[in-house]
C-alpha cells in the first residue's frame, strides 16, 4: 500500500519482492539443473528454450541463458527432401549469427543454432 506520500511502505515491498523471487526464482532452480542440457521454457519471457551453460567463460557455478522466440516457425535438423524455402531459411540463420555462434556455449546463438536450427 501507499503511503501520504506516495511511496510504498517497507511491507508492502518486501511481500511484492518476495513474491516475484517465488514467480522467476531461477537462482535456485539454476543450481539443480544439468550442465549443457537445454530445455523447454515456460514463463512469460517470450523465450522458448534454458539452459544452463558450464564452460570456462561463465563462471564456477554455470550461466543461465534463455534463448529462442517462443512460437516461432523454425527450420528443425535438417530433414530428406527438405524444400528449398527452409534451407534458405537455415542458411539465412546461420550467416546471419554466425559471428555469435562462434563464441560457443557462453552465447545464446549457440544453443538456438545447436537446438532450434
Amino acid at each position: 500500500m501507499k503511503n501520504a506520500f506516495g511511496q510504498f511502505s517497507d511491507d508492502s515491498m518486501d511481500a511484492f519482492n518476495e513474491a516475484m523471487a517465488e514467480r522467476y526464482d531461477f537462482a535456485s532452480k539454476k543450481d539443480d539443473m544439468p550442465c549443457n542440457k537445454p530445455k523447454r521454457l515456460s514463463d512469460g519471457s517470450g523465450k522458448s528454450h534454458v539452459v544452463k551453460a558450464c564452460c570456462d567463460d561463465c563462471g564456477p557455478k554455470g550461466k543461465l541463458i534463455k534463448f529462442g522466440q517462443k512460437g516461432a516457425s523454425t527450420a528443425g535438423k535438417p530433414k530428406e527432401g527438405e524444400s528449398d524455402r527452409m534451407k534458405a531459411k537455415r542458411k539465412s540463420f546461420k550467416a546471419r549469427h554466425g559471428k555469435n555462434i562462434a563464441k560457443g556455449k557462453s552465447s545464446a546463438a549457440y544453443w538456438a543454432d545447436k537446438v532450434k536450427w
